[in-house]
């Protein structure tokens, strides 16, 4: 079945170029070129993956990440013109898997989406991982505290997935970027820092108030068994 894309961005050139570009190459593709009209977009059907400006008119496309977040996982890959580490940043906390800074190649684009894709697809070990009142299912992609899913983006889902299979391992952020993003990610690491930060959030405090994924400072991270529990 072909994936879908919908591309969001006030510029129609761009637009233009990369909706022939992913048709090209066998995504079905729909375009918007606001804010708002990207939630009517999205209120009339799901696509598999959102690209969306971050500089809309309307409605912003940080504002259109925020709305989408709170209702789905979607996978967004964002577009900025914006070069700050703290305007990246500020998308990723806001739920987007990955982003392009402009200007890009469609090219560029184009293997973002595949990795982005790629990582929702697929997820390799055991259906399900159970850590008390922490349950990880790898079928439904979904992280559940005490039954209730703790709405993951697909990013967040793996990041958290390559740690709990192996619990206690120190991953460093180099390491989780391979192996999260994908080797092709040109991202830095803060990112690994901000998804991170997302995933403690949602998921909150494990036993004992402690959280789930351990700071090692000055390495990285490591998924943090509370005592005497036991994966299943």
């Amino acid at each position: 079945m072909r994936r879908s894309v919908l591309i969001v961005d006030d510029d129609p050139k761009l637009v233009e170029l990369l909706r022939l570009y992913l048709e090209r190459d066998g995504y079905r593709v729909r375009t918007a070129g606001t804010g708002r009209e990207a939630l009517d977009s999205l209120a009339d059907g799901q696509p598999d993956l959102l690209v969306l400006d971050l500089m809309l008119p309307e409605v912003s496309g940080l504002e259109v990440c925020r709305a989408v977040r709170e209702r789905s996982d979607l996978p967004i890959v964002m577009l900025t013109a914006r070069t700050t580490e703290a305007d990246r940043i500020a998308g990723l906390n806001l739920g987007a898997d990955d982003y392009v800074t402009k200007p890009f190649s469609p090219g560029e684009l184009l293997a973002r989406i595949r990795a982005v894709l790629r990582r929702v697809g697929n997820d390799d070990g055991p259906p399900l991982l159970s850590f008390g009142e922490l349950e990880i299912d790898f079928l439904r992609h979904e992280v559940r505290v005490r039954g209730t899913t703790a709405g993951l983006t697909a990013t967040e889902f793996r990041l958290v997935g390559v740690m709990a299979r192996e619990p206690g391992r120190v991953f460093t952020r180099r390491h989780l970027i391979h192996a999260v993003m994908g080797y092709d990610f040109e991202g830095f690491e803060r990112t690994i820092d901000a998804h991170v930060k997302n995933i403690r959030r949602k998921v909150g405090p494990g036993p004992g108030g402690r959280s789930v994924l351990k700071t090692v400072h000055g390495v990285g991270y490591a998924f943090a068994l509370g005592d005497g529990e036991h994966a299943h």
